[in-house]
């Protein structure tokens, strides 16, 4: 993640959940009363079975077994949202009238996993005193390039000219209008079937630049861009309609569900745009992902924004010290709630720069956001690591920050 990392994430099964025995028949409950209300939350991957399933294939019982675990989880850690994955690439973990199951849970594309998995969740979640977040990629469809291994029923299938190869993986074309209705009512069927508390967006709009390789929308650009100054504007404008959109079809499907998304925490550099952010970042989501998260979260756009702040405090490139506070700035009496992302993967991790080595630097992001009154809360990436804490620092959080439990935002 960071968006270096969310991108390589790991194949092998999880060693900290196959120890983890069966859920109780009883949830784990968080007790009735709270004296606060803030976002404390942690997200829940399916992506190459990134925290969930711990490998594809697993029974029925033994996916809801592990996926209970991880609820549980949450609570023990005394967080109060659970943001679960259930469009990793375009498919679905639920019955989906528009894409196939997700062959994240059970090997194969297209193949009933035998239960609901995003209809439990929301279930299970709520009777824990959970919020449960339903969390959508709108334009990836495979982590490979071979339509031909997709599902036969697959849309990219039989719409062959809404793909675009790039970087060895597949993506819906942004600038078609077509793709744009479809992806966004593919989603919207989740919202109309389960009393989601949000739906949630992460970085990913447009890809992040490879190196030497080119997002081939020549012709969608021919054909619809002719109105913008240059293809840059256009593609911006692409996302800008997707997040305006789902916003208008959430608000009409289910009033009151929120809708959040989880940029990757630079907006612009300030040597690129005095009104950026005083970092040396090597991507840029406004120039790179074409996502001006900046204007969502200024304009209300959309209810929260969790900027993916994965980087230690001092560090040279992105300081977390530094993009905590522009970021406050930005929703300064915008109505839009900021909660900051937090890299717990990183903690403990030897590869990672030397301050991640000491369990308590995520608990100093927390502290030093109670000197901002817009921060609402933290989100933290991800649920393996909420479940195993082999550096500890999770533990440290709770001990430092989350002693009483808090309900979670209106």
């Amino acid at each position: 993640m960071g968006r270096v990392s969310r991108r390589v994430f790991a194949t092998a099964a999880l060693a900290a959940l196959a120890t983890v025995p069966q859920a109780s028949a009883a949830p784990v409950r968080r007790p009735a009363t709270a004296p606060v209300r803030e976002m404390r939350g942690m997200w829940l991957a399916t992506v190459t079975n990134r925290d969930w399933p711990s490998r594809p294939g697993l029974s029925a019982a033994e996916q809801r077994g592990e996926l209970l675990a991880h609820l549980d989880a949450a609570v023990r850690a005394r967080l109060n949202t659970v943001v679960f994955q259930v469009r990793p690439t375009a498919d679905a973990l639920w019955p989906s009238p528009y894409e196939p199951w997700s062959r994240y849970l059970t090997g194969t594309q297209g193949v009933h996993p035998g239960w609901d998995p995003l209809g439990t969740a929301v279930a299970e979640a709520h009777a824990r005193g959970l919020h449960l977040h339903a969390w959508f990629n709108p334009y990836r469809v495979a982590m490979h390039d071979d339509p031909a291994r997709l599902a036969a029923s697959h849309p990219a299938r039989r719409n062959p000219d809404w793909v675009v190869t790039y970087g060895g993986k597949l993506y819906y074309n942004p600038g078609l209008p077509e793709v744009r209705a479809f992806v966004r009512e593919a989603m919207l069927h989740a919202v109309r079937r389960y009393p989601v508390d949000a739906v949630h967006f992460d970085d990913y709009f447009y890809p992040y630049p490879v190196a030497g390789q080119t997002f081939d929308d020549d012709l969608a650009y021919d054909t619809h861009g002719g109105a913008f100054p240059d293809r840059a504007a256009w593609r911006r404008d692409n996302v800008d309609r997707l997040v305006r959109e789902t916003a208008a079809g959430i608000r009409a499907v289910r009033p009151g569900t929120r809708f959040g998304i989880s940029p990757f925490g630079v907006w612009r550099n300030a040597a690129t745009d005095p009104r950026g952010s005083a970092t040396q970042a090597g991507v840029q989501t406004y120039d790179d992902l074409h996502a001006d998260t900046r204007r969502w979260a200024r304009e209300n756009w959309i209810d929260y924004i969790c900027p993916q702040l994965y980087w230690h405090i001092g560090f040279a490139a992105a300081d977390y010290a530094a993009l905590l506070p522009w970021w406050a700035e930005v929703v300064r009496d915008s109505g839009t709630r900021l909660y900051a992302g937090e890299a717990l993967y990183k903690a403990g991790d030897p590869a990672q720069p030397a301050p991640w080595g000491d369990p308590a630097e995520l608990s100093r992001h927390l502290t030093l956001a109670g000197q901002y009154p817009q921060v609402r809360g933290h989100v933290f990436f991800a649920a393996r690591e909420v479940a195993a804490d082999p550096a500890g620092a999770m533990a440290r959080v709770v001990a430092d920050h989350y002693r009483r439990p808090a309900e979670p935002p209106r």
